[in-house]
């Protein structure tokens, strides 16, 4: 799960997919990263915890990393935020890069659409229930297609 400073949205969907896999009794690992360094060793944004815990998922020992290039090898599928995260992110992987592991989240709802899972960084509380539901709703859809295959 990659966004721009791993505070967030990434934060947020590795909480996410984390409870949904382990519920649905996958063993998977699942991390977050940013494409950005502001934040590299800072618990998520108050408001993604906050948001989290109302629906019944703790983020609070998560600490912000930046996307590293061996992170293509590493994992099976990396999801991202925004095409801006998908770039920043090939740009820094250019030897490693694999187009076929890179997609953006909510494109396991709406295939093909590209939309972005929108910064909630200067948002209300709001927005950030907003996000966590977007995002909700595209790991069931990844994991239910998982699970179905």
């Amino acid at each position: 799960m990659v966004c721009l400073g791993n505070i967030c949205r990434s934060p947020l969907a590795e909480g996410i997919m984390r409870h949904k896999a382990r519920t649905a009794g996958l063993h998977w690992e699942i991390d977050s990263a940013g494409t950005g360094s502001w934040h590299v060793g800072e618990p998520p944004h108050r408001l993604s915890q906050k948001t989290a815990l109302h629906y019944g998922v703790d983020i609070s020992s998560q600490r912000g990393r930046q996307f590293h290039a061996s992170d293509m090898e590493r994992f099976d599928v990396i999801f991202f935020m925004e095409e801006s995260n998908r770039r920043d992110a090939q740009a820094m992987a250019r030897h490693t890069w694999n187009d076929a592991k890179a997609r953006l989240l909510l494109n396991e709802v709406t295939p093909g659409a590209n939309e972005p899972v929108p910064d909630p960084y200067y948002g209300t509380e709001e927005d950030y229930h907003h996000v966590f539901r977007l995002i909700s709703t595209a790991c069931d859809a990844f994991i239910a297609r998982q699970l179905n295959a």
